[in-house]
Parts: C-alpha cells; sequence; structure tokens
C-alpha cells in the first residue's frame, strides 16, 4: 500500500446542503498579491438561509449556509479549487506524511498565522481540533438524543455538565475516529503529529479549519489569559481530564453558535481572509478584510455582505434593483425566465454537486412510534414518490432535455460506475409510481396509521412544489402525508421524532471517495436518520481503507445496492445550477463543489468601485 495524494481522478461523490465534515477551509489563487485590497470597495451577494453557526463540523452547525462563511473566515491547510481539484493552502501551514506504517501525519502552522485578535494559531488549536473530530476522549456510550430541543435541534439545559461529548459525529472506523491516541506536539508549540491506528485512504481530507482554542478554554474554563486558556486545554487534553474536558466539549458544541452579532468579539475570531463585523438577525451578516490574515488569498474587496433572501424571485428581485450583485438561487423555470429579461446581468448555468433527495426516518431506539421502522410501510413510501414528475415539471423547464433523474445514492450521473450501478443496484423498481404496489405493501405492513409528515424547507418554492406532488401521489395508495415544513428545517433533522421523512439536498465539497460515507455509517455525522446496518459498515470499513481505485468503485456499486435493497429512501434529481451577478463585480467563478460561488471571493474585484449596493 501506499499513500496517495487525492486528486480529481477520484469519483465525485455525494455529500452535503447540508454538508459532510471535514472540507477544509481556504484556498484561492491570488497569489501573495498585497496589493490588491481596494479600501472602501464593497459589494454585496444573497444567499437562501441565514447563517447561524461558527462552527461547522457539528451535526447543527454541519450547513452550507454556514460553511460559506466559515470557508471565508476560517483558515485550513488545503481547499479544492474549480477545476476541481485539492490544492494545499501552505501560506497556513503544511502536512506531510513521515511514515506509512503506521500511517503518521504532521501538520505544521505556518510562521505568522494569528487569529484576528492578534493571538498566534497553534498547536493547542490544532490539538483540540483533533480531541473534537476523533471523538477519542469521549464519555463511552453516552447518548446526546434525549437532551435536542426538537424545535431547534440544539442541545437544551439539560445536557449533563459531567458529560465529555464532543458533536462531530466522529466514529472510529474513519478520519480522525482512526487516530485514537493523543497527539504529540512540537517543541516549538506549532506542530502535532497524529498515528492513525489504520490506513485510511482520504487521510488528507481529515483535518478541517480548527476553530480557537484560547476561546474555548476562557470561557468553558473561565480563564481570563489567552496563553493560560490555550494550556489549560492543551493539559486537559493530553490528561484526558474529564472534569476539564466536559465543559470544553460543550462549548465546543454550542459556544459558536449565534443568529445575530454576539456581544463578545471574540465568539466569532478569524483566521482567514474575512472577518465577522455585522450580523442582524435573518437579514445580514457582514464580513470584512482581516487585517491580521498574512496568507496568499489576500481578498480585493474590502467589504462583502450576504444578505439572506430565502425566496429566489426575490432574489432575482434583488439583483435587478441593485440591492445586491450576486445571486446563485436554486434554479426554476421562473427564476430563469426572470434572469433572461434582465439587461447588464452575466449569467452562468451548469450541474452543481448536489442532489435531491427523500430520506426515511428509521427507528434505531429513538423514536419507536415512527411509521417507518416497518420495512415494508418504507417499500410501499419510495413506490408512491414521483420522482420522474418531479423532474418533468420542475427541472426540465430549467434544463431541458439534460435533467436527469438520479438513481444512485452514492455515484454522480456521468460517474464511472454510475451506469453499472444504476442497472444492478434496484432503483428500477422506484423510477415509476407504482400506487397498486404500494397498497398491498401497505397492507402486508400492518399498520393503521399512515401519517407520515415531511420536514423540508418552508420557505423554499421548489421544495414546496415537491411537497405538494408528494402527497398528492401519495394519498392515492392511503397514506396520510402531513406537512412538517419548517424554516429551522436545516437544525432539525438529527432530531429524534421531529420528522418521518425529510426532502432536502446532499451538497458535495470534495471528491474523496469516502465523502459520503458519514452519510450512510452507523453514527456518522451526516446521518441524521437513525439509519444502520451492518453490512452497510462493513462495506464502509472496508472503502476507508482501499487505494485501489477499480476495487473502489465495486465496493461502492455494492454499497449503492444494499441501500436500496433496505430502503433508505429515494434519490430524485442533480440540481441545476445558476449564477447571476451584475457589470459592477468581476471574478466570479463557480465550482460544482461547496462552497460554490465563494470558492474564490478573494479573487472578486469591483469593477466600479464608486459604487455600493444596498444592505
Amino acid at each position: 500500500m501506499r499513500i496517495k495524494r487525492i486528486s480529481a481522478a477520484v469519483a465525485l461523490t455525494a455529500a452535503g446542503a447540508l454538508v459532510i465534515s471535514g472540507c477544509a477551509a481556504g484556498g484561492g489563487d491570488n497569489n501573495g498579491d498585497d496589493s490588491g485590497l481596494v479600501e472602501g470597495s464593497s459589494i454585496t451577494a444573497a444567499w437562501n438561509q441565514a447563517f447561524y453557526s461558527m462552527n461547522g463540523n457539528t451535526s447543527y452547525g454541519n450547513a452550507t449556509a454556514n460553511n460559506n462563511i466559515n470557508y471565508l473566515t476560517l483558515d485550513g491547510f488545503n481547499y479544492y479549487n474549480n477545476t476541481p481539484e485539492l490544492v494545499k493552502n501552505e501560506s497556513f501551514g503544511s502536512y506531510e506524511v513521515v511514515s506509512e506504517d503506521p500511517l503518521t501525519v504532521k501538520y505544521t502552522v505556518a510562521d505568522g498565522v494569528n487569529w484576528s485578535d492578534g493571538t498566534p494559531v497553534d498547536a493547542a488549536d490544532l490539538l483540540l481540533n483533533w480531541a473534537a473530530l476523533s471523538r477519542s476522549l469521549d464519555t463511552p456510550d453516552f447518548d446526546p438524543g434525549e437532551y435536542t430541543d426538537p424545535d431547534t435541534g440544539e442541545f437544551t439545559d439539560a445536557f449533563p455538565t459531567d458529560v465529555v461529548y464532543f458533536d462531530s459525529g466522529a466514529t472510529k472506523t474513519a478520519g480522525l475516529g482512526l487516530v485514537t491516541k493523543t497527539p504529540k506536539i512540537s517543541d516549538d508549540n506549532r506542530s502535532i503529529t497524529m498515528i492513525y491506528d489504520q490506513p485510511f485512504v482520504d487521510w488528507e481530507l481529515s483535518f478541517p479549519s480548527p476553530l480557537p482554542a484560547h476561546v474555548v478554554g476562557k470561557n468553558a474554563l473561565g480563564i481570563s489569559d489567552s496563553k493560560e486558556a490555550k494550556d489549560a486545554v492543551i493539559k486537559a487534553i493530553q490528561d484526558d481530564d474529564a472534569a476539564a474536558l466536559a465543559p470544553i466539549s460543550a462549548f465546543w458544541n454550542s459556544g459558536f453558535n449565534f443568529t445575530k452579532l454576539p456581544d463578545d468579539p471574540e465568539l466569532y475570531l478569524a483566521s482567514g481572509p474575512y472577518m465577522i463585523t455585522d450580523f442582524v438577525a435573518d437579514q445580514y451578516i457582514t464580513l470584512k478584510a482581516n487585517p491580521e490574515y498574512k496568507g496568499d488569498n489576500k481578498p480585493k474587496i474590502e467589504e462583502i455582505t450576504v444578505r439572506f433572501i430565502p425566496d429566489p424571485l426575490a432574489a432575482v428581485q434583488a439583483l435587478q434593483n441593485g440591492e445586491v450583485d450576486i445571486i446563485s438561487p436554486q434554479a426554476t423555470a421562473d427564476i430563469k425566465t426572470a434572469l433572461d429579461a434582465l439587461d447588464g446581468i452575466t449569467v452562468k448555468t451548469g450541474v452543481e454537486g448536489t442532489y435531491e433527495h427523500v430520506d426515511l426516518q428509521f427507528d434505531q431506539g429513538k423514536n419507536s412510534q415512527n411509521i417507518f421502522s416497518n420495512a415494508k410501510a418504507r417499500e410501499a413510501f419510495m413506490k408512491v414518490i414521483p420522482r420522474q414528475e418531479i423532474v418533468d415539471t420542475l427541472i426540465k423547464p430549467i434544463v431541458g432535455e439534460d435533467a436527469l433523474l438520479r438513481s444512485s445514492q452514492i455515484f454522480v450521473p456521468g460517474a464511472k460506475g454510475y451506469d453499472e450501478s444504476v442497472k444492478e443496484n434496484g432503483s428500477s423498481a422506484y423510477a415509476d409510481v407504482d400506487i397498486e404496489g404500494a397498497k398491498a405493501l401497505l397492507a402486508e405492513s400492518g399498520i393503521t396509521d399512515t401519517s407520515v409528515c415531511i420536514l423540508y424547507a418552508a420557505n423554499n418554492p421548489r421544495r414546496v412544489n415537491e411537497f405538494a406532488l408528494i402527497q398528492a401521489s401519495a394519498a392515492k395508495a392511503g397514506f396520510n402525508v402531513t406537512d412538517c415544513g419548517s424554516n429551522d428545517w436545516g437544525g432539525l433533522l438529527g432530531t429524534p421524532g421531529a420528522y418521518d421523512a425529510s426532502l432536502f439536498g446532499w451538497q458535495s465539497t470534495s471528491l474523496g471517495v469516502t465523502n459520503s460515507l458519514p452519510t450512510f455509517q452507523t453514527g456518522g455525522i451526516n446521518n441524521l436518520n437513525f439509519y444502520s446496518n451492518a453490512e452497510v459498515d462493513d462495506i464502509v470499513a472496508k472503502l476507508n481503507t482501499e487505494f485501489d481505485a477499480d476495487k473502489q468503485i465495486e465496493l461502492e456499486k455494492q454499497l449503492d445496492k444494499a441501500l436500496w435493497g433496505d430502503f433508505y429512501g429515494v434519490t430524485i434529481f442533480q440540481f441545476p445550477g445558476v449564477t447571476a451577478y451584475s457589470d459592477r463585480v468581476s471574478g466570479i467563478d463557480p465550482s460544482i463543489l461547496a462552497p460554490t460561488i465563494f470558492w474564490n471571493a478573494w479573487d472578486w474585484s469591483v469593477t466600479d468601485s464608486g459604487a455600493s449596493s444596498g444592505e
């Protein structure tokens, strides 16, 4: 076995809008140009969901709306450009394999890298990142489910104060979950060295941007001095001190969640090219060039405001009125028509790395009354979802005959292995609606209460239309589909009993072969519907250590077939993408991977610096 860099040759796999944890932040192509910033320059972009957490590595905060902002404010060791290919971000730090057997990786922060309060980024931040993302120090067998607020998805005040629990979704078979031994810190306090228990194929994607250890230490342990707080965090981790680690983990989980600008500026410190300077709940968040940032990706625009506009037609109207400069709304036929009518607007379209799907919430001891603890009920419901009608009605008007029904949980249409997998995975049974088949299965299930409450984004017009189509079709087979739509749908996805089925999109963040696995693996960070299957876990474990590309595809095909055979849920379509921007701004070059339009925001420039868009 030989350890290799991740490259674009690895097949794109599906993951997280929600977004899968582990995508490193930072990156771009500004080549260290110090002269590019135009003082006083500003633009406004629009996004369809409000920011709510600077910690995108928790099950609660792992959402595109958060990670777009975190990508610009929290720097990291590597990033994807829009080729897409993985690029090392050596102005933040470096990493190297120092041994292949056992796999040993050393991460080093570059000289002069600081948080926006001037505190150095160092080994304390890296060590805390390991503790959180490996969960090696967690209290064994603790289940946080009963301490989750069913209305928001956040942990409640009843959460035990003596429990060590980092809500990163790490498992013992992947990523930093395979690094169970506490890493060594270098003498200069800038490096940590991690030893994997076994090889991991996507090791290069395992270490996302760290959060400030001194802020965690101050708030969790009541320490006022930054250095003392860092030292206390290091000591707690190295000593496996549960009494100190319990409040540290609790603050890491929830301390960086906020829906307006916090009174304490340390809660939104930045290490990346931009930092948060203003945030009004449900309206906008403003980022300004970070004066402490010394990396290669220095921005050209001093201030970027991101307005939250859930309605895509309202986003188009804001663009037309000059209130925003860049939009990337969810594409619909109405959006395409509206954009085609605008003058002075550049429109880019294409396929996104996001796919629509319906997941069914399993029992697994979380919700014993859930209808989908019954396999026949799951199979019956999958037969009534009008997948092709959704594509024909809502997607074809945008992209024409290029609109495709996606029929794989693992492979992206057009990727190597997709066609072969679709022929074998059993998805053909759900290509067309089968009302009579669903009726028969429902009768066999013995279920008398056929209510199915579907969670989706209530402020998203396309999802509203999809829900209506599913509701009407399911009623023909005897299902009573009810509305669990919510503007806070993202935080509710992992909440037991909050819904029976969910309708949303997973957005790809990397080309790693293991990218989608945390969605299906027992206890994975993206496993929000409590799914568990020993066969699936076994295949996932094999994929985590398989470096041969052909063997990877064979295992992925097995995984795809197992998921369809277990009636996990259905995939529907790959997202059509649309980005539109005014002639005030240049440098917009979207990527199919998250964070899509924002991946090179430091390369954006204002073509007319004398004008500025409104908030």
